[in-house]
C-alpha cells in the first residue's frame, strides 16, 4: 500500500528517509487540501466526514496533523491479522483514489478562479513595484521640500516678526480711523435712511468708546455719536408712530430702538398699541361686510378674508413680539395673551354672526369648507399663543355650529313630514271636490314613507361632511364621539322619530266628529306608517346611521326596542282614535235618525229606512278603506243561518217561543223581569276594547260603537206598535249585512237583540211583525 511504501523499512538506507521526495508528496497534498478547506470555509471535522472526537495529537490518526506512519504500521502489524491487513490496504488505496479524484474535481471546478487569482497576483506584483518606485521619489521630494522650508523660515524669521507687528499696528489704525470717521458715517446713514447700518456702526463702537471715554479725543467722538444716535432714535420713533408700514417694518423699528438702548417696557406698550390699531381696522372691514349693504359675500370668502387679514396679522404680531420682547419673561407673555384674547373674541363674534346667516341654507358643503379654513387658519396663532386659548375657542365655535346645523336639519325633517301630511290631506280632499278618483291610501302611504326616508338620508349625508377625513376638525374628540352618538343619532334621528310620533299622536286630540279637522283616512295612514316604522324602518335608519357615523363614544343611547315600542304605541292610539272617529260618524247618523222621528205615530213599515242603508254603505266603504292598509284578520266560524235570522220583540227567538204566551200588555212587569234575567246570563260586551292591527278588529270596534249608540238612543224613546215593527225591520236589515264585517257574528246578534228588546220594553202595544214579512221587506229594500 502507498502509506507503507512511503514509510521506511528496517533495511532502508539514508536516502530513504521521510524527508525524501516520496514523503514530500502526501505532505504537499495535505497542505493543498487544507488551503482548499480554508477557501470554502470547511472545518476539519466536516472535511474529514467524521466528528472531531479523537485526540488531535494521536500519531495513528490518518487525518490528524501529528500522524506518524511508523507508529501506525507498527500498530497494524501488532493488532491486525493478515486478512485484516490486506483489507486495510485495499480500503486505503480506495480512499487515496477517492481523494485524488476529489482534488482533481476541485481543481477542474475552480480552474477559472485559479487562473484569475494568478493573473491578479501577477498584476499586483507589477503595480507594487511601480508604487514602491513612486514612494521612493516622493520621499526624496519631501526631504528636499523640508530642507527648503527650513532655510526659508530661518531667512525670514526676523522679517516675519516685523510684519506681524506692522499688521497689528495697521489693524489698530483702521479701528482708530473707523472711530474718528464714526460721526460722519452715522450722519450719512441717517440722511440716507440706512438706519440698520447706523445702529450696527454704533453697536461696534459703543464698547470701545465707553472704555476710553476718559480720553478727550474719544470723549468728543462719543458725544457726537450720542447726539446723532438721539436724532436717529427720534426718527425711528416717528416712523414707528406713523404706523403706515406693515408689521415687519414696525418690528424692525422696534428692534433698532431696542438696540439703541430704548426702554423695552415702553416699546412693548407702543408696539401692541400700533398692532391693535391695524388689527381693529381689519375687524372693522369684516364688520362692514356684515352690514345690510353691500350684500355680504359668501361665508367661504368671508372666512378667507378674515384668515388672511386679521388672523395673518395676529400671527405676525405674535411672532414679532415674542422675538423682540423675549426678555420680558412671563409678564410679557401674559400681556400678549391678553391682547390676543381680547381681539380674538371680537373676531370670533363677527365670525359667529356671519355663520348665523348660513343657518337658513340647506347645503352644508360650503359651510363645512368655510369652517375648515377658519379652523386651519387658527392653528398657527393657537400654537404661538397657547395661553390665549384661540384654538380652543375656534373649536368651540365649530362644535356650536355643528350642533345648530343638527337642529336645523331636525326642523327640516319635521317640516318635510308636515309637508307630506299636507299633501296627503290635499290628495284625500281632491277627489271629493272634483268628483273623481284620486291616489289610493297604499300609494299615499308609499309616497309619504319614501319622502321621509329620502329626507333622512339627505340629512345624514349633509351632516356627514362634518366628519370627513379631509376636514381639519374631524379628528377632534367631539366629532368622533358626542357629535355622532348624541348629536346625529340621538338629537337628529331619534329626535325626529319621536317628534313624528308626537305629531301623529296630536291628531288624536282633534275633534272626531264629522267634518272635524283630521280626516279619518289620515289617521289610518299614520297608524300604518308608525306600524311600518316599528317593524322595519326604525331598525334600518339606525343601522344606516351607525354605519355612516362610527361612534367612538360610550355614552348611553336609545335602544331600538324602545323606539319601536313608542312607534307601536303611537300606531295603536291612532288606530283606536280612527275607530272612535268612524264610530262616532255612524253614531251621529243613527242618533239623529232616532231622535228626529215620532215613533208613536209612525205608519206601518213598508221599507227599510234610508239611514240604515247609509250605515251599511259607510261600513262597506270603511271596510274597503281599511283593507287597503291592513290585513284581513281572524274571524270565528260563521253559522249557516247568519243572513236568515229575524228579530222578535224579545232578546232571542228561543226566548220568544218560550215566553210569548205569557206576554200581554197588562203584565209589563213580567216583560221587564224577562229582560233583566236575559242580561244576567248574556255575555258582557266591551264596546271600547283594544283594537288589533287588522281589518276585522277595526270594523268590529266601529260597529260596536254604532250599535251601542243605537241601543242607548232607543232606550230614551217611546215606541208605538208600528214604531217597534220599524225597529225590527231596521235591525234585521243591519243584521243581514253587518255580521260579515266583525270577528264574531254573535256580537252583532246580541247588540241587535238588545235594541229590539229595548224598543219592545218601551212600547205600550208590543205586537211584533211576522218574520216572513220582515224578510220580504228587507229583501225588497
Amino acid at each position: 500500500m502507498a502509506a507503507a511504501a512511503a514509510a521506511p523499512g528496517p533495511g532502508s538506507g539514508p536516502g530513504d528517509s521521510p524527508e525524501g521526495p516520496e514523503a514530500e508528496g502526501p505532505e504537499r497534498r495535505r497542505k493543498a487540501h487544507g488551503m482548499l478547506k480554508l477557501y470554502y470555509g470547511l472545518s476539519e471535522g466536516e472535511a474529514a466526514g467524521r466528528p472531531s472526537g479523537p485526540d488531535p495529537l494521536d500519531p495513528t490518526d490518518l487525518n490528524g496533523a501529528h500522524f506518524d506512519p511508523e507508529v501506525y504500521l507498527d500498530k497494524l502489524r501488532r493488532e491486525c491479522p493478515l486478512a485484516q491487513l490486506m483489507d486495510s490496504e485495499t480500503d486505503m488505496v480506495r480512499q487515496i483514489r477517492a481523494l485524488d479524484s476529489d482534488m482533481q474535481t476541485l481543481v477542474y471546478e475552480n480552474y477559472n478562479k485559479f487562473i484569475s487569482a494568478t493573473d491578479t497576483i501577477r498584476k499586483m506584483k507589477n503595480d507594487f513595484r511601480k508604487m514602491e518606485d513612486e514612494m521612493d521619489r516622493l520621499a526624496t521630494n519631501m526631504a528636499v521640500i523640508t530642507d527648503f522650508s527650513a532655510r526659508i523660515s530661518a531667512t525670514l524669521q526676523d522679517r516675519h516678526e516685523r510684519i506681524t507687528k506692522l499688521a497689528g499696528v495697521h489693524a489698530l489704525l483702521r479701528k482708530l480711523q473707523f472711530l474718528f470717521e464714526l460721526p460722519s458715517r452715522l450722519t450719512k446713514c441717517v440722511e440716507l435712511g440706512a438706519y440698520g447700518q447706523a445702529v450696527r456702526y454704533q453697536g461696534r463702537a459703543r464698547a470701545v468708546l465707553q472704555q476710553y471715554q476718559h480720553l478727550p479725543s474719544f470723549r468728543a467722538i462719543q458725544d457726537d455719536c450720542q447726539v446723532i444716535t438721539a436724532r436717529l432714535a427720534q426718527q425711528l420713533r416717528q416712523r414707528f408712530r406713523e404706523g403706515g408700514s406693515g408689521a415687519p417694518e414696525q418690528a424692525e423699528c422696534v428692534e433698532l430702538l431696542l438696540a439703541l438702548g430704548e426702554p423695552a417696557e415702553e416699546l412693548c406698550e407702543e408696539f401692541l398699541a400700533h398692532a391693535r390699531g391695524r388689527l381693529e381696522e381689519e375687524l372693522r372691514s369684516l364688520e362692514a361686510e356684515l352690514g345690510p349693504s353691500p350684500p355680504a359675500p359668501d361665508v367661504l370668502e368671508f372666512t378667507d378674508h378674515g384668515g388672511s387679514g386679521f388672523v395673518g396679522g395676529l400671527c405676525q404680531v405674535a411672532a414679532a413680539y415674542q422675538e423682540l420682547f423675549a426678555a420680558q419673561g412671563p409678564a410679557g407673555a401674559d400681556k400678549l395673551a391678553a391682547f390676543a384674547r381680547e381681539l380674538g373674541s371680537r373676531y370670533f363674534a363677527l365670525v359667529e354672526r356671519r355663520l348665523a346667516q348660513e343657518q337658513g341654507s340647506g347645503d352644508n358643503s360650503l359651510l363645512v369648507r368655510a369652517l375648515d379654513r377658519f379652523h386651519r387658519r387658527l392653528r398657527a396663532p393657537g400654537a404661538l399663543l397657547a395661553a390665549a386659548g384661540l384654538a380652543e375657542a375656534a373649536t368651540e365655535i365649530v362644535e356650536r355650529v355643528a350642533r345648530e346645523r343638527l337642529g336645523h336639519h331636525l326642523q327640516g325633517l319635521q317640516a318635510a313630514f308636515l309637508g307630506s301630511l299636507t299633501d296627503v290631506r290635499q290628495a284625500l280632499a281632491a277627489p271629493r271636490i272634483a268628483g273623481k278618483e284620486g291616489p289610493g291610501l297604499a300609494e299615499l302611504l308609499a309616497n309619504v314613507a319614501s319622502s321621509i326616508l329620502s329626507h333622512i338620508k339627505a340629512s345624514l349625508a349633509s351632516v356627514h361632511l362634518f366628519t370627513a377625513k379631509e376636514v381639519s376638525f374631524s379628528n377632534k374628540p367631539y366629532f368622533r364621539g358626542e357629535f355622532c352618538s348624541q348629536g346625529v343619532r340621538e338629537s337628529l334621528i331619534v329626535g325626529f322619530i319621536r317628534s313624528m310620533c308626537q305629531t301623529a299622536q296630536s291628531f288624536c286630540d282633534s275633534p272626531g266628529e264629522k267634518g272635524g279637522a283630521t280626516p279619518p283616512a289620515l289617521l289610518l295612514l299614520l297608524s300604518r306608517l308608525c306600524l311600518d316604522y316599528e317593524t322595519a324602518t326604525i331598525s334600518y335608519i339606525l343601522t344606516l346611521t351607525d354605519e355612516q357615523f362610527l361612534v367612538q363614544d360610550q355614552s348611553p343611547v336609545t335602544p331600538v326596542s324602545t323606539l319601536c315600542a313608542e312607534a307601536r304605541e303611537t300606531a295603536r292610539r291612532l288606530l283606536t282614535h280612527y275607530v272612535k272617529v268612524q264610530g262616532l260618524v255612524i253614531s251621529q247618523m243613527l242618533r239623529k235618525s232616532v231622535e228626529t222621528r215620532d215613533w208613536l205615530s209612525t205608519l206601518e213599515p213598508r221599507n227599510v229606512r234610508a239611514v240604515m242603508k247609509r250605515v251599511v254603505e259607510d261600513t262597506t266603504a270603511i271596510d274597503v278603506q281599511v283593507g287597503l292598509l291592513y290585513e284581513e284578520g281572524v274571524r270565528k266560524a260563521q253559522s249557516s243561518d247568519s243572513s236568515k235570522r229575524t228579530f222578535s220583540v224579545y232578546s232571542s227567538s228561543r226566548q220568544q217561543g218560550r215566553y210569548a204566551p205569557s206576554y200581554t200588555p197588562s203584565a209589563p212587569m213580567d216583560t221587564n223581569l224577562l229582560s233583566n234575567i236575559q242580561k244576567l246570563f248574556s255575555e258582557r260586551i266591551d264596546v271600547f276594547s283594544p283594537v288589533e292591527f287588522n281589518k276585522v278588529s277595526v270594523l268590529t270596534g266601529i260597529i260596536k260603537i254604532s250599535l251601542k249608540t243605537l241601543l242607548e238612543c232607543v232606550r230614551l224613546r217611546t215606541f208605538g206598535r208600528f214604531g217597534l215593527q220599524q225597529v225590527q225591520v231596521d235591525c234585521h236589515f243591519l243584521q243581514l249585512y253587518l255580521w260579515r264585517f266583525v270577528a264574531d257574528e254573535e256580537l252583532v246578534h246580541l247588540l241587535l237583540d238588545e235594541v229590539v228588546a229595548s224598543a219592545a220594553l218601551r212600547c205600550p202595544d208590543p205586537v211584533p211583525m211576522e218574520p216572513s214579512v220582515v224578510e220580504v221587506i228587507c229583501e225588497r229594500g
